[in-house]
């Protein structure tokens, strides 16, 4: 196995204890042999490559807990007719649509580009949710070579969803089904059972995916009550919301993944605790579509484990961070809050991506995950343990990296991706987004 050895930085290392010191952290393989003090080190990694971080911030890798790699091939896309006055409208006359016309040939040109962005900004795992329902067979694969190309951990699922028919849905489960099967001893890909949102889907494919899911041991990853309609259409069905639904049908169960949660209700909180499920903040997404905001320092306070994703938006997960904090201080009117649960939302991250991948992710601590950023920060204050989120929240949270290993591999140097040519990645994307912007 080859060792590498980042010395010479201001490393923090994440973890239920974390810690901050001058040193560097020592990979043997896939795994962290140890971390300390260069002095420390330097006798166990006398046969190690060495990599100078030069007094830069190093850092456990940033975890996305929702993303649409899809929709990269939107950007720019102008709405033809009238624009969409609501969210069932923007679902509508855009991502619907964009869904029904993507072949696997846009897939991986779409996802390199947003994942080459998240390498450059240190997230080293994202969790993606994916529909293309009319290019389900296969699908997921695509979209893991292109993670593998560019070096990333990816957990993925395939959105089920009643819109397009039963034979739509049907396909759609055995997609998820397939990936899981195929990727279960890949230690850089994870499957989970995907599912759109409770108001487009039935009692019976609730029930048929929660069989299926039980059976080959899945959690799911499912759009919750992100805009009004999805709640009111669980309780127009007898329901206190869509959770409870969902909950009730057998699609929250432990590991499971409810995003967005803008319009829920304590009873429901208690859910998702009881459930030993997450839910999944997107906060500028949400802001976008005008749908509200979800009440995640209410439902920290309540138990619920809250982790952060990106909902396709962007691929930075430090940008989507300081956006919670600074919408929870706006929707509070109260500038004290947000800090503890700011902290929880990149605990909660690391403890799903854990789960999934079945190795301990977002630390830098013995045995861990060898995924590890450089970044090109260099703090011109005090930097502690207990002020690490002020740090990210106003210093970092733009930085660039300048070095990224995952799984114990350099992907990226002096801040460029390693043997990946990201003008050549951006030029196929065009070529190709031009292709589905003519038939959209």
């Amino acid at each position: 196995m080859s060792r590498l050895w980042i010395k010479n930085g201001l490393v923090w290392t994440g973890g239920n204890q974390a810690r901050v010191f001058s040193g560097g952290v020592l990979m043997n393989g896939s795994l962290i042999e140890a971390v300390g003090t260069d002095s420390e080190l330097e006798k166990a990694a006398e046969d190690a490559q060495v990599i100078d971080a030069a007094g830069r911030l190093v850092t456990p890798g940033f975890i996305n807990a929702h993303m649409h790699l899809y929709s990269t091939f939107a950007r720019g896309l102008a709405y033809s007719g009238k624009p969409p006055e609501n969210f069932i409208e923007i679902l509508e006359r855009l991502w619907w649509r964009l869904d029904r016309i993507l072949t696997l040939e846009d897939l991986g040109p779409s996802a390199e580009v947003v994942l080459l962005d998240a390498l450059r900004a240190g997230v080293t795992s994202v969790i993606d949710h994916h529909a293309s329902n009319n290019a389900i067979d296969g699908s997921l694969d695509v979209l893991a070579q292109a993670s593998k190309k560019i070096g990333l951990r990816l957990a993925g699922c395939y959105e089920v969803s009643d819109r397009d028919g039963q034979e739509t849905m049907q396909a759609g489960l055995a997609e998820n089904l397939r990936f899981a099967k195929a990727v279960k001893d890949d230690p850089m890909l994870a499957g989970m059972f995907g599912l759109h949102a409770s108001f487009t889907l039935s009692d019976d494919t609730l029930e048929t995916c929660a069989a299926a899911g039980k059976e080959a041991d899945l959690a799911f990853h499912v759009h919750v009550a992100e805009a009004a309609p999805d709640a009111e259409d669980a309780r127009h069905r007898g329901y206190r919301g869509p959770l409870a639904r969902l909950h009730a049908r057998g699609v929250i169960t432990p590991g499971s993944l409810a995003i967005h949660c803008v319009h829920t209700n304590r009873e429901e909180w208690e859910i998702l605790k009881q459930a030993r499920a997450f839910a999944v903040h997107n906060p500028q997404s949400n802001m976008n579509n005008a749908v509200g905001s979800a009440p995640i320092q209410d439902m920290c306070a309540a138990g619920v484990k809250v982790g952060i994703g990106t909902d396709g938006m962007e691929a930075d997960v430090r940008e989507e961070i300081r956006a919670a904090f600074l919408l929870g201080h706006h929707t509070s009117n109260d500038p004290r809050t947000m800090w503890p649960e700011t902290a929880s939302l990149l605990s909660t991250n690391c403890e799903i991506a854990s789960g999934l991948f079945d190795l301990p992710l977002g630390e830098l601590t013995k045995n861990a995950a060898a995924d590890v950023v450089v970044y090109s920060y260099y703090p011109p204050t005090a930097f502690d343990p207990d002020n690490f989120t002020g740090h990210l929240l106003f210093g970092f949270y733009r930085t660039p990296a300048n070095t990224v290993v995952i799984d114990g591999k350099v992907r990226l140097k002096n801040g460029q991706p390693v043997d990946i040519d990201p003008a050549e990645v951006a030029a196929r994307a065009r070529m190709q987004a031009h292709r589905l912007w003519s038939r959209f």
